[in-house]
């Protein structure tokens, strides 16, 4: 990769980056107030995506999300439903498809399958 190429995808990405912020900004307090909490979580204990793309890219549908609520008179609660987390981690489940923390649960999920297979008596 030149670095002329470097330099572009880097610069890009802190536009993209800005731009997310900038419409963040612009949103009413309300939906504002939620995606700056949702941006917090993800940043501290939120799976991360596989790259940076994917990282400015979910960021970028959040606020399309909220956007458009915010346009339709949705409220936070009718986005988020009852439990915020949930919602952060059913969201978030479609930007880390290849990443560390996906994979490790589907370990998970196949070698308890796989316990359960050999208590059974079944050892395939």
């Amino acid at each position: 990769m030149s670095i002329s190429t470097f330099v572009s995808k880097v610069i890009g990405d802190k536009r993209r980056w800005r731009g997310y912020k900038a419409r963040s900004r612009n949103l009413p307090e309300n939906h504002r107030t939620a995606v700056e909490a949702i941006e917090r979580y993800l940043m501290h204990v939120g799976p991360a995506p596989a790259d940076a793309d994917s990282a400015v890219t979910m960021f970028e549908d959040l606020a399309d999300l909220f956007e458009q609520a915010a346009a339709d008179g949705t409220s936070v609660r009718a986005i988020v439903g009852e439990d915020p987390v949930e919602f952060v981690e059913v969201f978030v489940r479609n930007y880390t498809k290849g990443g560390w923390a996906t994979k490790e649960r589907e370990r998970l999920i196949d070698a308890i399958a796989r316990a359960e297979r050999l208590e059974g008596g079944d050892n395939t």
